[in-house]
């Protein structure tokens, strides 16, 4: 198999459904503001996941989280606004707080139409992965129609780390 790429790097289209999300929002680089919220946002969910099972209703596995970063094109890593999510359940009403002074709260993501690539490797390296992706987005007849989104399947320890990045698309009107 030498030589040979995983069909996951390639960039592709697909379909995914919305998704229910426990989410925190927070401003500037990731590698400050993560550890910062990371906190609050497993703990909600965790929480969430334990009291359900005391319960004896049935319980969800923690997925990998994902992060939304709207405004990463337009300003400096310092100022980003970051939505960072972890899936929940669709019936999940409301989520416990664990970690006062950050608020998470209940979001549905919307999705569709998805063009993602895995890249794999730092983050610092995501630009030539990202590059591949929007020009595969334009050379199949796509636009960008949302933003930016990468889906965590590592931790930044990995060895090999392993993001989806994502973005949804439609077709590019002729």
């Amino acid at each position: 198999m030498a030589g040979r790429k995983s069909p996951q790097t390639e960039p592709r289209i697909l379909e995914m459904p919305s998704q229910k999300m426990a989410v925190v929002r927070a401003k500037g680089a990731p590698d400050k503001v993560f550890s910062e919220v990371m906190p609050a946002l497993y703990g909600s969910v965790y929480t969430l996941k334990f009291d359900l099972k005391k319960k004896g209703t049935p319980s969800f596995k923690v997925g990998p989280s994902r992060a939304r970063y709207p405004d990463a094109h337009l300003v400096p890593k310092e100022g980003w606004t970051i939505i960072l999510g972890l899936p929940i359940p669709d019936d999940v009403a409301s989520l416990p707080q664990k970690v006062p002074g950050v608020e998470v709260r209940i979001e549905t993501w919307d999705y569709g139409t998805v063009a993602q690539i895995l890249h794999l490797g730092p983050y610092s390296e995501e630009g030539p992965t990202v590059e591949r992706l929007h020009k595969f987005i334009k050379e199949d007849g796509y636009e960008i129609a949302g933003v930016h989104e990468e889906e965590y399947l590592t931790t930044p320890e990995a060895k090999v780390m392993r993001t989806i990045v994502r973005y949804p698309v439609r077709k590019r009107q002729e």
